[in-house]
């Protein structure tokens, strides 16, 4: 048997342990399909041969409907900063509800909130609030396109903003119909050509300081400090998007970088774990939206001030992520990565952990990766089968090896996890090995 036979009978033995250890889950998803496509909702939680169904959540564990436990890495996709069941976050939400909800007013807690965002982000000097990162990606795009009067929006290969503005592999079908340009993230001299280029129409840059669903491929500071020298010097709005990487310090990675763009894009952790959403910047930009002036534009959203996510955010900003839980929470991060990189490195295994700080990604390629294309030769089976086994050693991330650490992922867990991850590769590392000399050769 070669190793590409190998590799696929291992897979289809893990995807059979995986499915009899799941009834229930199976269960679930088989009569889930009745109803929604694929009995999906939500695309990134899908996975084959069908994905766990969650019953419960306990701090930083996991429960699914058959009783299994997992340790949740995978944070909500960065927005369950403080894991399921945070008591401070409880506690806002519960007073919150006792007020009331729905109340079709300003509530006490939306200029608290605004207050507490705009001191932690540099770029920030105004905020508005939506209910999704994807609105406010759309809001700070249009915003910079009135702004400017102009209409092109330069994003990068791989990029993700939200739903309606998704560019792996250049982009798909529903994406909002602006007029794009596409460059290639951390190619630093292309990218100021074409700004250069089409300085005279070019209304923003869109880009996330490290690109998160991608992979969690850092940008180089020299790469993203000529997106703001290029910019400025075009005319152009330089955006942000830290719905992501807002977490990864104080200020986020603006502040991080010494990097401070025009807007700004958040979500996820900000509203407590909640439906949040914001877009902000300059003053200049922000009172295009002051309702005072007769020609503001408008900016609705019944529940861009929702009482339960204003209450959970200012608890969140105010009480559990200050400037000083960030910075512990990212340091582990990294001595995290570095110590799951030296595992497999002192292994000669063509396995990475990506990222910085508190956000990062597994991948099963060797070298330096700077941008999605460094990852066409990943081989998705090993992913898959890597996947596989870590849930079945109880620890959930994503399909993709996507880990966003949460607050309640104590050190413990964290020299659990590494211990199971040495074991997991010296059982696959042979395996892994021989994937990779079959691909060089």
């Amino acid at each position: 048997m070669n190793t590409l036979d190998t590799l696929n009978a291992a897979l289809a033995d893990a995807r059979q342990n995986y499915i009899d250890k799941r009834p229930a889950s199976l269960a679930a998803f088989d009569n889930a399909t009745r109803f929604m496509p694929g009995g999906n909702t939500r695309t990134v939680l899908f996975y084959e041969p069908f994905p766990l169904r969650a019953a419960r959540g306990e701090g930083a564990q996991l429960i699914d409907v058959d009783g299994h436990v997992y340790i949740n890495l995978l944070g909500e996709y960065t927005a369950g900063l403080f894991g399921h069941t945070h008591p401070v976050i409880r506690s806002a939400v519960d007073r919150a509800l006792d007020d009331g909800i729905n109340l079709g007013a300003h509530n006490v807690y939306e200029s608290q909130l605004a207050e507490l965002v705009c001191a932690r982000f540099p770029s920030m000097q105004r905020v508005r609030f939506t209910n999704s990162g994807t609105e406010a990606n759309l809001m700070a795009i249009s915003s910079a396109r009135v702004h400017t009067s102009r209409g092109k929006v330069l994003v990068f290969d791989g990029g993700y903003h939200g739903g309606l503005l998704y560019f792996a592999h250049g982009g798909v079908p529903i994406n909002a119909p602006f007029p794009y340009l596409l460059g290639e993230y951390n190619a630093s001299e292309a990218t100021r050509e074409l700004i250069r280029s089409n300085a005279d129409t070019l209304a923003c840059v869109l880009v996330e300081p490290l690109m998160g669903a991608a992979g969690c491929i850092p940008g180089d500071t020299e790469f993203l400090g000529m997106l703001r020298e290029e910019t400025a010097r075009a005319g152009a709005v330089l955006i942000f998007d830290e719905v992501m990487t807002s977490r990864l310090a104080p200020g986020g990675a603006q502040q991080l970088l010494g990097i401070t763009p025009d807007m700004t894009t958040l979500g996820k952790y900000v509203g407590g774990g909640m439906s949040f959403g914001a877009f902000g910047g300059s003053q200049s930009i922000m009172d295009l939206y002051d309702p005072r002036n007769p020609e503001a534009l408008p900016h609705a959203g019944t529940f861009n001030n929702n009482t339960l996510t204003m209450a959970a955010g200012c608890a969140a900003l105010r009480d559990i992520y200050t400037p000083e839980s960030a910075e512990q929470l990212n340091a582990r991060g990294n001595h995290l990565r570095e110590k799951l990189n030296e595992i497999a490195r002192s292994r000669g295994l063509p396995v990475q952990f990506t990222g910085r700080g508190s956000l990062m990604n597994l991948h099963t390629v060797a070298g330096r990766i700077s941008s999605p294309a460094d990852l066409r030769d990943e081989n998705e089976a090993v992913k898959e089968l890597l996947f596989l086994d870590f849930l079945d050693a109880g620890y959930y991330m994503a399909r993709r090896g996507f880990i966003a650490l949460s607050l309640m992922v104590d050190d413990e867990c964290l020299l659990a996890f590494t211990d199971a991850y040495a074991d997991l590769l010296d059982a696959r590392g042979a395996l892994i090995a021989g994937v990779q000399q079959t691909a060089d050769d």
